[in-house]
């Protein structure tokens, strides 16, 4: 079978139960990710940086394709926490990195006033795979280099 868009498990996870997104009903556009691990999100204090929630996933797509990593709506009444980058973007040559194989994570910060606790298996957030355009004169000839942080490198 062609490989054409999906998720595996990223090297390292693969003996840890990892739960392989699914869409919980057929109208809806994310993927339901969950926590790898349990993972304790402080709550915030200036100057700190963001919780990184491991899921323990790598994902594959075509070239025009990206996914984008989205905070699960009641999370920031509920929990308190909102993604750092408020979306994520995964793009195509993340994948198989040589830094970290491609694992994405979520960037977290905690917005109450006490600790939150993520427990491996809870859905932290969803993920939308999309096309996207580049302009007439596009003429990107980078490669990237590493995982997280890596495009500007």
């Amino acid at each position: 079978m062609e490989k054409i868009r999906g998720f595996e498990i990223a090297k390292g996870f693969e003996n840890k139960a990892i739960n392989l997104p699914v869409r919980k009903t057929k109208y809806s556009a994310g993927y339901d990710i969950e926590a790898a691990e349990d993972t304790t999100i402080p709550s915030f204090k200036k100057g700190m940086s963001p919780t990184l929630v491991k899921t323990g996933l790598k994902v594959y797509m075509q070239d025009d394709e990206v996914l984008l990593l989205y905070n699960r709506s009641s999370n920031p009444k509920k929990k308190g926490l909102v993604m750092a980058n408020s979306v994520g973007v995964v793009d195509k040559d993340y994948y198989e990195n040589p830094d970290n194989d491609g694992h994405f994570m979520f960037a977290f910060y905690n917005i109450k006033e006490e600790d939150i606790q993520i427990k491996k298996g809870e859905c932290i957030g969803q993920a939308i795979f999309q096309k996207y355009l580049i302009t007439d004169d596009d003429n990107a000839q980078g490669e990237r280099k590493g995982g997280f942080g890596s495009t500007t490198k």
